[in-house]
């Protein structure tokens, strides 16, 4: 693995690649990196010649200052997981100067895909994911780039940008890595005690049983049964629970009104709390 920190370091690099025919995969992260991570990056690894791991803690796609405060961050650590993958690794970790020299003043509009759910709940994040996401684009050129299934709906919202850009790559999405217990690997997971994680578990809990409702129930049913079951947990808060279409990310009322239905949630748990993001597919 190779740690660079600016623009120009990075792309001596892959020019070095590209000279040779190779090909490159990107892993955007915001740094605090679990087997989640490890998991694109290992999958990127499989099908690229060289893969960059962007590490960079984005300010804009915050809309509020406390959350990204406590946000946990530490390169050594992201840094020696990577070492453990050997293979042809660039850590791009660049500062908020280099990535923004100026004010990024760009919007990027996609209704509904990134105005429904989290884009509803935090005003601005899309556009903050967006530019970002797009500056990366633009800085490697990957040939592929790998997001977790977690952020499921910051998936639909890169595609849309991709095809409004034309962007010549490759959206890669890859499986939600959980713990033994259901748990989603999150990032955030940091700031839960292990009491906190335990009582975390009961979300993806819910998700799976409400899979097993859905053969029998309408969707407004298994809705009230996963917020039900979650709010009776003691520490867990359901922020919302939409079903939508798993590519509009539209709501949808009938299960018959799509072939890919898709249950998004978000959650506080403890005594932050801590704002956790989940899904399941039903179709």
């Amino acid at each position: 693995m190779v740690l660079v920190h600016t623009v120009e370091e990075l792309q001596a690099l892959l020019d070095g690649h590209r000279k040779s025919g190779g090909t490159a995969g990107l892993v955007p992260t915001m740094g605090a990196l679990h087997k989640g991570h490890l998991s694109l990056v290992e999958r990127s690894m499989r099908e690229n010649d060289v893969t960059v791991v962007s590490i960079f803690l984005n300010p804009t796609q915050f809309n509020n200052k406390k959350d990204l405060e406590r946000y946990p961050s530490d390169l050594e650590a992201d840094c020696q997981l990577l070492d453990t993958l050997g293979g042809e690794i660039i850590a791009f970790a660049p500062s908020v100067q280099e990535m923004y020299p100026q004010p990024d003043t760009r919007k990027f509009s996609y209704p509904p895909t990134d105005s429904v759910m989290e884009g509803a709940y935090r005003p601005g994040h899309f556009n903050g994911v967006c530019q970002i996401v797009s500056k990366l684009f633009t800085i490697v050129k990957p040939d592929r780039a790998y997001f977790g299934e977690k952020d499921f709906q910051q998936i639909a919202v890169v595609r849309r940008m991709v095809d409004a850009l034309a962007l010549p790559l490759q959206i890669v999405p890859c499986p939600v890595v959980r713990e033994t217990d259901g748990l989603a690997l999150s990032s955030r997971n940091a700031l839960l005690s292990p009491e906190e994680k335990k009582i975390a578990a009961n979300i993806y809990k819910a998700l799976s049983e409400s899979r097993k409702l859905a053969a029998s129930s309408s969707v407004s049913q298994v809705r009230d049964f996963v917020v039900k079951a979650i709010n009776a947990v003691d520490g867990l808060d359901v922020q919302y629970f939409s079903i939508v279409d798993g590519k509009t990310l539209g709501e949808v009322s009938d299960w018959a009104e799509s072939d890919d239905v898709v249950g998004c949630i978000t959650v506080f748990c403890g005594h932050l709390p801590v704002r956790l993001i989940d899904h399941i597919r039903y179709k």
